[in-house]
């Protein structure tokens, strides 16, 4: 009886790892919780930049948000003819005029 029993319990501890095994296997088709036959799409939404530059033309949609407190902002004065605007993220100053970059400087 005794050689019964520690048979099973022997081929018990063999058979444990190679099930183990198989169930592994089983699974090696799953990628972070998805199969890897599933499309999974993540929908990225962009947000086009304008990047500003001197002498490049602010167009004229941009050109309604005057900024008249400039110094609260540590802008400087403008000359004549020439005010700060802002647009996007970043503060330009534009020609009245032609709408003309000649300064930026990037908001906090």
């Amino acid at each position: 009886m005794k050689k019964i029993a520690l048979a099973t319990l022997a081929l018990s501890l063999l058979a444990s790892p190679a099930a183990f095994a198989q169930q592994q296997h089983s699974h090696q088709g799953y990628r972070y919780g998805h199969p890897q036959n599933e499309v999974v799409v993540k929908k990225t939404v962009t947000v086009k930049r304008n990047h500003w530059s001197r002498g490049k033309q602010l167009p004229p949609s941009y050109r309604r948000h005057v900024v008249r407190d400039y110094h609260r902002y540590h802008l400087r004065t403008p000359p004549r003819g020439y005010q700060w605007v802002k647009a996007d993220n970043d503060y330009v100053m534009v020609s009245i005029a032609t709408g003309i970059i000649s300064a930026l400087v990037q908001a906090r």
